[in-house]
C-alpha cells in the first residue's frame, strides 16, 4: 500500500502534567473515510486537535502528504490542503451563510470561489435559501451544513470532522452523513471522522479505530468493527448510540 496521506506515530498530548494521548498509531490513505469512535472524554477531540498543532503532541511524529507538521503553527498546516470542521460548529454567527463560505475560501484565495459555492449548495440545498441570512440564526443541522461547507470552500484534499451529528435530529445527521459518502465517491475527499454516534460513523467509515482513555484498543474495517461483539456492547447497544 502506498504511503499514508496522514500518519499518526506514537503521539502523546499533555493538557498540563495530565497526559491526555498515550502514543496513538494511526493512519489515513488517500480516497479513505476513517473513523474514530469512543466514548465522550476518551482523547478523540484531542487527537483532531493535535494533528492541527493545537495541542502540540508532546511526543511522536504527525506526517501529512509526506511533510512532517508536528512541530508547524496551525495556520501553515491550514495551507497544506487539509480542513477541519470543529465540534460544536465554530461558525461566525454573526456573518451570513455566505460571507461564512467566502471565509473559507480565502485560504484558496477566492481562485474557484464560484464554482465551489455551486458544489456546496448542491450538497446543501438548504444553505442556498439562507444564502444572507446570518450564522447564528440558523438551525443547528443548518450549522453544521455550513461548518463542513465553509471547510470545504478551501478546497481541501483532507477533511477532518469533529462530532458532526452532536446534538442533531436523525434525519438531519442521515442527511450530513450521505452528504460526506457523496464528497468521497464523486471527489475522491478523503475524510477523518471523529463520532460519538458509532452506527452511522462505522457504517460509513472503510476503516475505523476506537479509542479508550487515550489509546487506541482496536482498529479494523467499519463492517468488522461493527460486527464486534466489544464495539457492539460498548457504544452500540443500551442507548449509546
Amino acid at each position: 500500500m502506498s504511503e499514508p496521506l496522514l500518519s499518526v506515530r506514537g503521539v502523546q498530548t499533555f493538557y498540563g502534567n495530565i497526559i491526555a494521548l498515550k502514543g496513538v498509531d494511526m493512519d489515513v490513505h488517500e480516497g479513505e473515510i476513517v473513523t474514530l469512535i469512543g466514548a465522550n472524554g476518551a482523547g478523540k477531540s484531542t487527537l483532531m486537535m493535535t494533528i492541527f498543532g493545537s495541542p502540540r503532541a508532546r511526543a511522536g511524529k504527525i506526517t501529512y502528504s509526506g511533510t512532517d507538521i508536528t512541530k508547524m503553527p496551525t495556520h501553515e498546516i491550514a495551507r497544506m490542503r487539509i480542513a477541519q470542521s470543529p465540534e460544536g460548529r465554530r461558525i461566525f454567527p454573526r456573518m451570513t451563510v455566505l460571507e461564512n463560505l467566502q471565509m473559507g475560501a480565502a485560504i484558496d484565495g477566492f481562485a474557484h470561489m464560484d464554482e465551489d459555492l455551486e458544489k456546496v449548495f448542491a450538497l446543501f440545498p438548504r444553505l442556498k435559501e439562507r444564502i444572507s441570512q446570518r450564522g447564528g440564526t440558523l438551525s443547528g443541522g443548518e450549522q453544521q451544513m455550513l461548518a463542513i461547507a465553509r471547510a470545504l470552500m478551501s478546497r481541501p484534499k483532507m477533511l477532518l470532522l469533529d462530532e458532526p451529528s452532536l446534538g442533531l435530529a436523525p434525519l438531519v445527521v442521515k442527511g450530513i452523513f450521505d452528504a460526506i459518502a457523496e464528497l468521497n465517491r464523486s471527489e475522491g475527499l478523503t475524510v477523518f471522522l471523529v463520532e460519538q454516534n458509532a452506527f452511522h460513523a462505522l457504517k460509513l467509515a472503510h476503516r475505523g479505530y476506537v479509542m479508550v482513555n487515550g489509546s487506541i484498543t482496536m482498529s479494523g474495517t467499519g463492517a468488522e468493527l461493527l460486527a464486534s461483539p466489544e464495539v457492539r456492547a460498548a457504544y452500540l447497544e443500551g442507548g449509546h448510540h
